[in-house]
C-alpha cells in the first residue's frame, strides 16, 4: 500500500473545547465560535498491508483488583464520568475532508457494514463484531439520552487498510457507514474487528452528528469526532485466529501508553466485550457529548 502521511494541519481534525451538544447549539449562531486547540498525532496503516479466572472453592474468593492492561469489563462506562474525548479524524474519514466523501452517497444509512454498497461489490472479512452504541447529552450530571442523533463509523480492514484509501481496499468503501440513534440513545452497527498496524492500537474511528440529516450531509456542527479501543486480551485472542497474521507483530509493538491518540488516557473510550473468537463477539460503547 502507499500512503501520503504528510497531510497538513487542515486533515487532522483538532481536539475542540468540549462543551456538549448544548454548548454547540448555542454557539451554532456565532461566527468562529469553536476554538482551534492542537493537532493529533499521526494516525495511519502500514504501508505494506497488512488473566486468569480465580478457582471455585467453598469459601467466597475476594475480587481482584483491576489489571493494569486493557482487559474486557463487565459494565459500560458510567455516562456521568465524562464526555467521550475529542480525537483526531485520521487521514482517511471519507468524510469530504481529505478526498472522497461517502455521506452523501445512497445506501451509507445501513447497520451491516461489512460488504460495500452502491458500484463497489466487496466484503470485508473477519471475526464478527456487533458493536451496540448510545449517545448521551451530558451537562453537568444531568445526562439524556440523545434521540434522533446518528454516527458515522469507519475503520481498517482485517488486513490494516482503509476503503477508499490503502491498495487492495481503493475500490471498496466497506466498513463505512451511517446509523441513527433510537429514543433511548441506542444504535448498532454490525463490522468484523479491525486489523492492527504499525503505531497504533486496535480502533474505530466515529463522528457523532446533530441529526441523520446532519451527518448525510457532512454538515456542520458535528457533537464530536472520537476513537473506540478494545481490550487488550480480546484482540490478542482475535490476532491469533486465521487471517490476523500480520497484526501480531504489530499489536506486539504497541501499547495503549504509546498509541498517538490513547496515550493521554482511555478509560472513557474503551469497549465492554462479551464474546468468543468462534462466536463473534459485542462491544458496547457509552457515548456522552
Amino acid at each position: 500500500m502507499t500512503h501520503d502521511h504528510d497531510l497538513g494541519l487542515r486533515h487532522d481534525l483538532p481536539r475542540i473545547v468540549r462543551t456538549g451538544r448544548r454548548g454547540l447549539l448555542g454557539l451554532a449562531g456565532g461566527v468562529g465560535a469553536l476554538a482551534v486547540a492542537g493537532c493529533a498525532a499521526d494516525d495511519r496503516p502500514a504501508a505494506s498491508a497488512p488473566s486468569s479466572t480465580p478457582t471455585p472453592s467453598a469459601s467466597p474468593s475476594p475480587t481482584p483488583p483491576p489489571s493494569p492492561t486493557a482487559t474486557a469489563t463487565r459494565h459500560p462506562i458510567d455516562p456521568k464520568a465524562g464526555e467521550i474525548p475529542e480525537e483526531t479524524q485520521g487521514p482517511f474519514p471519507a468524510n469530504g475532508s481529505n478526498g472522497p466523501d461517502v455521506l452523501t452517497e445512497a445506501g451509507v444509512v445501513r447497520r451491516d457494514i461489512r460488504g460495500s454498497f452502491g458500484r463497489a461489490s466487496g466484503v470485508a472479512q473477519g471475526v464478527p463484531v456487533t458493536l451496540r452504541m448510545r449517545i448521551f447529552d451530558l451537562a453537568g450530571t444531568d445526562v439524556t439520552p440523545l434521540a434522533g442523533a446518528a454516527v458515522y463509523a469507519w475503520q481498517c480492514d482485517r488486513e490494516g487498510r482503509y476503503s477508499l484509501y490503502n491498495d487492495g481496499a481503493r475500490d471498496e468503501n466497506y466498513l463505512r457507514g451511517v446509523q441513527e440513534a433510537g429514543a433511548d440513545g441506542s444504535l448498532e452497527f454490525l463490522t468484523v474487528f479491525p486489523g492492527c498496524y504499525p503505531q497504533r492500537w486496535p480502533h474505530i474511528h466515529f463522528e457523532v452528528y446533530e441529526s441523520l440529516g446532519h451527518a448525510t450531509r457532512g454538515a456542520s456542527p458535528k457533537l464530536r469526532t472520537s476513537q473506540l479501543a478494545f481490550p487488550a486480551d480480546v484482540s490478542a485472542a482475535v490476532y491469533a485466529s486465521p487471517g490476523y497474521g500480520a497484526s501480531v507483530p504489530n499489536f506486539a509493538a504497541i501499547s495503549l501508553d504509546s498509541d498517538s491518540v490513547f496515550r493521554d488516557g482511555h478509560s472513557l473510550q474503551m469497549v465492554t466485550m462479551t464474546g468468543s473468537v468462534a462466536d463473534g463477539y459485542v462491544a458496547t460503547l457509552n457515548v456522552p457529548v
